[in-house]
């Protein structure tokens, strides 16, 4: 069973908020929580991005690192070497990129690491790497297969245990 999370939205007014609406369950996750800390949670990229692309976002309603509590910046470092490292053992990955989106039309939204493994192949395919990967990427829509997804939380959970 995925467990679901009770996102802490409830500290500021949230109008529309897609990284809280998935939290809560109004949208599809595919895959599910994969991974909780006391303050972040962890779950398997909905765009296209690549499969074993992890996204680690504060559980709260966060717009700004700098808005970030102590106890929650405390338990980023070692959650995102964390994630990292599982991110690179769900696929064969050249390199684990690790950034901070946190603008969606503009607009500050809630902030999320985007924690993506790239590969060879995928450099190769694209022609390119960093940020251009990434952009080529969201270019081409090729969103993972929802059962792929399911495969990938399900082993990243247990990487997550280990």
């Amino acid at each position: 069973m995925v467990p679901r999370v009770s996102c802490r939205c409830d500290t500021v007014e949230v109008i529309e908020c897609i990284a809280c609406e998935l939290s809560r369950g109004e949208r599809e996750l595919p895959g599910g929580l994969i991974h909780r800390t006391q303050h972040w949670l962890v779950e398997h990229c909905i765009g296209p991005l690549g499969i074993g692309t992890l996204i680690v976002k504060p559980e709260r309603h966060v717009t700004a690192v700098a808005d970030l509590t102590m106890d929650e910046s405390v338990e980023l470092g070692p959650l995102l070497h964390r994630a990292s490292a599982v991110a690179g053992q769900l696929v064969d990955a050249d390199q684990v990129y690790n950034c901070l989106w946190s603008h969606a039309g503009g607009e500050p939204v809630h902030i999320h690491y985007v924690i993506q493994p790239v590969t060879t192949t995928q450099m190769a395919e694209f022609g390119v790497h960093g940020p251009k990967l990434q952009v080529e990427m969201f270019l081409a829509r090729a969103v993972p297969d929802a059962e792929d997804i399911e495969v990938t939380a399900a082993r990243a959970r247990l990487l997550f245990i280990d």
